[in-house]
């Protein structure tokens, strides 16, 4: 029978309880003043929510792809914000998990399990899509390696204790992206430095900054696999968590629809509700008919990443684009619902749209992604 296991609707209904009562409360006021929801991290950590996909081995609780995923998905129901703590905790630490040493796992990941937040520095200013033409240095100076640059849109920087960062290691490899190696920075290695924050259309709650490199020496096991293994690793590390961003996409649009839904309920115009007129109607068959395909979509492509299915990179591209693309629609949707109300600050679907369309953008932008998918496709 084709259906979630009985454990992901109880751990659905379990983040659900908590989101609605310790996060959503704060997500307007979080956008409205542009800080940091620190009432989320709380929650988060309180209910061990912040990292369920960190494996037993190392203090977390080992949660299947598929539950990470509804845990995202529940929580950026009420603030994208707040969904990116556990989203950007699993970006941040899968590359460690793909291909880190068994020792710098045990150094970072239980730190995650416990509270501390990840962040991933794969982009540039000029190095975005582009991935292998970053400038970021770094060399081997006997026991240690030193970096330096500048790496761009970093999520939750300033707030994270640990980013993966990739780096040139050699730059006269052959091919560019054979030169690249990744390496895990702490907060307090000397030559860190956060820059400032980007002013952001949406997700203002989760702060957006560079992060810098001056002669930044870390010790040299921290490493993440071998020399030149960085973007391989890093590309490898988006075939898991793409899904996740789908994830958040479908998150905000499930809430920009269940707000909708209350809000022509009791809304009235021309003595009866607007729920009551077809077009409104076919307006909200449309919007749900449309999530529920790309929550299918993501729960399968979620799977196919932890089970190493050929198809898996694919499916990861599929459903981060779907998922966002409907996002932004259905969110656009339910603003009109609203009619002038939804163009205020006064209602969440607003602030949803905004929010909804960095799904589009970040771990890939869906031009992009239809690339990686028309490729697979005729590579058969």
């Amino acid at each position: 029978m084709y259906q979630l296991a009985v454990e992901h609707e109880e751990l659905r209904t379990a983040v659900r309880a908590m989101v609605e009562k310790e996060i959503g409360p704060y997500a307007a006021e979080v956008d409205e003043h542009e800080r940091f929801p620190a009432e989320a991290v709380e929650a988060l950590n309180k209910s061990s929510f912040n990292a369920v996909h960190v494996g037993e081995a190392y203090r977390g609780q080992g949660a299947d792809a598929i539950s990470t995923c509804i845990v995202i998905e529940e929580v950026a129901r009420v603030d994208a914000s707040a969904a990116l703590i556990p989203a950007v905790n699993k970006l941040g630490t899968q590359p460690i998990i793909l291909s880190a040493s068994e020792d710098l796992k045990q150094q970072v990941l239980p730190d995650i399990a416990a509270g501390a937040l990840a962040s991933y520095g794969l982009s540039e200013r000029e190095a975005g899509s582009d991935t292998a033409s970053m400038r970021t240095r770094a060399r081997l100076d006997g026991d240690r390696w030193i970096l330096d640059g500048t790496k761009a849109w970093i999520t939750n920087a300033g707030e994270s204790t640990w980013y993966t960062v990739m780096a040139v290691t050699d730059p006269d490899a052959a091919k560019k992206s054979n030169g690249i190696s990744a390496f895990a920075v702490h907060k307090d290695d000397p030559g860190f430095s956060i820059g400032s924050k980007e002013r952001k259309l949406g997700i203002k709650g989760s702060p957006t900054r560079e992060i810098h490199f001056e002669n930044c020496a870390i010790p040299a096991d921290r490493i993440i696999g071998e020399p030149g293994t960085g973007l391989k690793t890093a590309l490898a590390t988006l075939d898991h968590t793409r899904p996740t961003i789908g994830a958040q996409a479908l998150g905000i649009a499930q809430g920009a629809l269940d707000a909708a839904v209350a809000y022509v309920r009791e809304r009235r115009q021309f003595g009866k509700t607007i729920a009551e007129f077809q077009g409104v109607q076919f307006m909200l068959a449309d919007m749900g008919m449309k999530i529920e395909a790309a929550r299918h979509l993501i729960y399968a492509s979620a799977a196919a990443s932890e089970r190493g299915d050929k198809c898996a990179g694919f499916m990861a591209s599929a459903a981060k684009t779907y998922a966002s693309d409907i996002a932004m629609e259905v969110t656009t949707d339910a603003v009109q619902l609203f009619g002038g109300a939804g163009y205020t600050r006064d209602f969440p679907v607003e602030r949803m749209m905004r929010d909804a369309k960095i799904t589009q953008i970040y771990e890939g932008t869906n031009q992009i992604q239809r690339i990686v998918m028309a490729r697979a496709l005729l590579k058969g």
